[in-house]
């Protein structure tokens, strides 16, 4: 089993202040066994438990220091270890001398393990290893009098207060984390906007002028030239629709949801079947837009390479939504869009597979020479 500790810089001087008490026990211990030492059933045995004491404190204030050995194996030692101590104090100091008043030969520093036991796992822990170091105290005792309950009410206290502080700082860390990775993806949506409001300035000057000149130009000639003018004043129009709203797409679309179904609906033609289900199609707006900007790609090779006829199937599952563009052209062979992508034709790659793999969802392409081609969109609704 693993402690769930929380292993945050807020949480660091809190260790450190485990560190320095344990030492400071130390060092009380060490100064009450000097002064009573003559009077303990067996001296020469208290100098190696000292030394052990003395060895541990020093090895958990490394231990400690380090978030991932804050685990079941250093905590479950330094409980144990801790209750050692209190069991060899009946035989080094003798029954008579505790009997008499004598303190064991843990004396404070048994707090140790039980405030880092409140660190590592709150109150509830905290309280668990009280109770046991507390009845080990009280075991080792010839009579359980006032003075002796009032050691183990207060690790009970020193439990509480400190594991009900370590609970706070981990959830204030927590939080902070959160606002930190909020501010990030605000300075990144700005850093974004900032992006399109450029490429947009740069399509207004050069792609916008283009093409509006070619409409101009083109719009009084008669037969193909004509109908290369038209086209481009439908490509000025929708880009520059889309360069005008794309600044503020992101921040409108936030929490909005689109019916999938009615947007795909303006698709229909006499070349083109769209089959969507009697209820809405619910999403959210950018992912909507980018569905149907990535089945109105697809439409649009259909148009070039399969003579414009067409099927659109809209299905609305628990999980996820389907949309499938099938035509009845002469389909592709094998690594016919690997081979595009790799001339640098990447209309399938970035128009539709790009998209949907930005959404999260997948792109899958079936062709074959005389079959025709179906591209299957899936965005799951997670």
């Amino acid at each position: 089993m693993t402690a769930p500790s929380p292993t945050g810089s807020l949480l660091a001087p809190l260790w450190r202040s485990i560190a320095v008490f344990r030492f400071a026990a130390l060092g009380y211990v060490v100064a009450l066994a000097l002064n009573n030492l003559r009077q303990y059933a067996h001296p020469v045995a208290a100098v190696p438990v000292l030394l052990a004491m003395a060895g541990w404190t020093g090895y958990t204030a490394f231990a400690y220091a380090r978030p991932e050995r804050r685990r079941w194996p250093l905590l479950g030692v330094d409980l144990l270890l801790t209750m050692a101590v209190l069991l060899l104090s009946p035989w080094v100091i003798g029954r008579a001398g505790l009997a008499a008043g004598a303190p064991t030969l843990a004396v404070a520093w048994l707090a140790a393990p039980v405030l880092a036991w409140a660190v590592t796992g709150g109150r509830r822990w905290g309280v668990a290893a009280a109770v046991l170091l507390g009845a080990a105290d009280l075991s080792v005792r010839e009579r359980v009098n006032q003075s002796s309950l009032t050691g183990g009410m207060l690790l009970l206290l020193a439990a509480v207060a400190v594991g009900h502080l370590a609970r706070l700082a981990a959830v204030t860390e927590s939080r902070l984390q959160r606002a930190v990775e909020l501010e990030a993806a605000t300075r990144e949506r700005e850093a974004a906007t900032r992006e399109r409001e450029r490429l947009a300035r740069g399509i207004h000057d050069s792609v916008l002028q283009v093409l509006a000149l070619v409409q101009r130009r083109g719009a009084r000639l008669d037969g193909e030239a004509g109908e290369l003018a038209r086209l481009a004043g439908e490509q000025e129009a929708a880009l520059r629709s889309l360069i005008t709203a794309g600044s503020t797409a992101t921040a409108g679309d936030d929490g909005a949801t689109l019916d999938l179904a009615e947007l795909l609906g303006r698709y229909g033609s006499a070349l083109v079947s769209i089959a969507i289900p009697a209820t809405p199609v619910r999403l959210p707006a950018r992912i909507a837009r980018e569905v149907t900007a990535a089945v109105g790609a697809a439409l649009d090779n259909v148009d070039r390479h399969a003579g414009g006829r067409a099927w659109v199937l809209v299905e609305d599952e628990v999980d996820a939504v389907t949309v499938s563009v099938r035509d009845d052209g002469p389909g592709m062979p094998a690594g016919r869009l690997a081979e595009a992508a790799g001339q640098g034709r990447l209309g399938v790659a970035q128009s539709i597979r790009a998209r949907l793999a930005e959404l999260g969802g997948t792109a899958r392409i079936v062709s074959a020479p005389g079959r025709g081609t179906e591209v299957e969109l899936r965005i799951p609704r997670a």
